[in-house]
């Protein structure tokens, strides 16, 4: 009966967004806000339809927001379209680097002096809460491969990097917990979990997700199948190797898969170095293009393209919908389970760890970053502002709770993630809408 409920639970949930979602467009008010008041309608605190024991479901909870997370970076990546060496990438380095890292300091602070918790476990707390999420932040980043925005640009780019980035500092959390004293693996925290995995994880996603985006455009130029290999097995395919690939190499996997989508977004921009516009937008494969010949699978005249810029179109278009459809599902689901669980693990705390974090500690360390061309004022206000927490957050309290996190810290931890990251979806999902309407509006920023 349990699994007969929750699968109804998502069916009623996925039916009442469809058939609200015209209203949903003029009100401000995200999806993830109906969601979470939804959960929390379900729940044992509100009709009882619904109970989930934290403790208990945290080993497959850990993989499930994992599959998540590395969906929603892949598919970030791939939207991805300016090279690393652009100015573009400057801001989102900042905000994943320096910003996250004050971010992470903060709130590592603030708990230990303003509310007496140990370093070991308010530094786990400042690094699970540090990354900004790629999952619940759809709305501020970039709409497609075209937009070029500096704010939403910078978002995604954060986003994609710092899900990964935040992994050292998880782990520094939990070595600190530890009875050991720090001379014992410092240095070989440093050298193995800061320099090695970030580096490896990210060149042997960029460097697979190229390669193997060249190798399949090649082959489908060559053999004339641009219309009919199945895109969405070689997302799956790229996502699994890249992540696998990464953790061999005791790399990590999440920066693996986000710079495979920027890597396979480049094989692309070098497939159509002639267009301005992404593959994507040049072709528009008809419903059922697997079936029909090449010829009759794409709508308009294409005979301005190359074969490899038309089956790059057609194998973007298709990828870039089958991870829309994937994000959204995972997205609604994860946010009603949290709705289903927060007043039970409610810490009144996180109103306070919330209001530090959202409205000081990262505003502030935003207006840090160097050179007013890469980001004005106005610009360096909604930056500061969207640090949405979500699903990334999720994976990393999971993970702590699945290796080794004490039993004694563990209820204050959970309760006090768990509440933050609601308090986000809250904040951040009711002023989302109204904020970028103002910001498109006044197309505040310079040029890209």
């Amino acid at each position: 009966m349990t699994f007969i409920v929750w699968f109804a639970m998502l069916g009623a949930v996925l039916l009442l967004l469809a058939l609200s979602s015209s209203y949903l467009r003029w009100m401000p008010v995200t999806t993830s806000v109906v969601c979470l008041g939804l959960g929390i309608a379900l729940g044992s605190a509100g009709l009882g339809f619904l109970h989930l024991d934290v403790a208990k479901a945290s080993g497959w909870m850990e993989h499930l927001t994992e599959v998540a997370v590395l969906f929603s970076l892949f598919f970030s990546g791939l939207k991805l379209r300016r090279t690393l060496l652009s100015r573009r990438w400057w801001t989102a380095f900042f905000l994943a680097g320096p910003v996250m890292v004050i971010c992470i300091g903060g709130v590592t602070l603030l708990l230990h002096y303003g509310l007496s918790l140990n370093w070991g476990v308010s530094l786990l707390i400042g690094a699970i809460l540090a990354p900004t999420d790629p999952v619940l932040a759809t709305l501020v980043q970039v709409v497609n491969a075209q937009d070029y925005d500096p704010v939403r640009f910078s978002l995604s780019g954060e986003a994609g990097l710092n899900d990964g980035v935040a992994f050292p500092f998880v782990i520094l959390g939990m070595l600190l917990m530890q009875d050991s004293t720090p001379a014992e693996w410092f240095s070989r925290w440093v050298v193995k979990d800061v320099i090695w995995a970030v580096s490896a994880g990210f060149l042997c996603g960029y460097w697979m997700g190229c390669g193997l985006g060249q190798l399949s455009l090649y082959l489908r130029a060559q053999h004339e199948d641009s219309t009919v290999s199945p895109n969405d097995y070689l997302a799956l395919a790229l996502i699994a190797m890249a992540y696998v690939t990464a953790e061999m190499i005791q790399g990590y996997g999440f920066l693996a898969v986000f710079a495979a989508g920027l890597g396979l977004r480049q094989a692309e921009v070098r497939t159509s170095a002639n267009a301005s516009e992404p593959a994507e937008h040049l072709v528009q494969p008809v419903v059922g293009h697997q079936h029909v010949a090449p010829e009759h699978a794409v709508k308009g005249d294409i005979g301005r393209l190359e074969v490899a810029q038309v089956a790059a179109g057609i194998m973007l278009g298709d990828m870039l919908a089958f991870g829309s459809l994937v994000e959204r599902a995972l997205e609604v689901f994860l946010v009603t389970l949290l709705g289903v669980v927060l007043l039970e693990h409610w810490d009144i705390r996180a109103l306070l760890v919330a209001s530090v974090l959202f409205l000081v500690v990262r505003p502030l360390a935003v207006m840090l970053i160097p050179g007013r061309r890469q980001a004005t004022l106005g610009q360096r206000a909604l930056l500061g502002w969207f640090g949405i927490r979500g699903v990334g957050s999720f994976y990393y309290l999971f993970f702590a709770m699945n290796h080794g996190l004490p039993a004694d810290v563990a209820p204050s931890i959970i309760n006090l993630v768990l509440s933050v990251v609601a308090l986000s979806i809250i904040v951040h999902g009711l002023t989302a809408q109204p904020i970028l309407r103002r910001y498109e509006s006044a197309a505040v920023g310079p040029s890209s």
